[in-house]
């Protein structure tokens, strides 16, 4: 089940969250992140933010988010993670699936992701299939643990024909 997030997800989002970041190959955060530091980066109050309940269990979650503010703020953003032992499981499709859905009932016009590490290969089939396009290349945009600096994407998706 996807649900809206309450603060008091934040401890078990934060499990996650955690364990997802200490490969610091996917995400822009240290491993070393401070659990303090995730109301602003996954809880802000200008994010609508929802969990994959599973037998009690949280197992992921997303957060859709304006991409900009004021004249940039009919593009949305996203975030998303799962836990490593859950993946696998289609929990980020169907996660992927209900933020598209939420972001165009609440008035975006377009999703776009701004730094897609172009070595997550896993994350950019997925968006793909979704409809997502890369649009742009930032080189060098993400300083990976094993390959060293590699390029990240910009991609985009259109929510007007959806």
């Amino acid at each position: 089940m996807i649900r809206k997030a309450t603060l008091e997800d934040l401890n078990a989002v934060w499990k996650i969250f955690h364990a997802v970041i200490q490969t610091e190959d996917t995400h822009v955060f240290y491993k070393n992140t401070p659990k303090e530091d995730l109301q602003k980066h996954w809880f802000a109050t200008y994010m609508h933010t929802y969990v994959y309940e599973e037998n009690g269990e949280i197992l992921g979650s997303y957060f859709v988010k304006p991409n900009q503010i004021d004249l940039g703020s009919h593009i949305a953003n996203a975030g998303y993670i799962v836990h490593p032992e859950a993946q696998g499981k289609g929990i980020g499709k169907k996660l992927c699936e209900h933020s598209l859905a939420l972001a165009k009932e609440i008035g975006f016009i377009a999703m776009q992701f701004n730094i897609v590490v172009s070595t997550n290969k896993v994350a950019v089939a997925v968006w793909k299939k979704y409809g997502f396009e890369i649009i742009g290349t930032t080189p060098k945009g993400f300083k990976h643990p094993e390959f060293g600096f590699v390029d990240t994407y910009i991609m985009y998706k259109s929510l007007l024909d959806d």
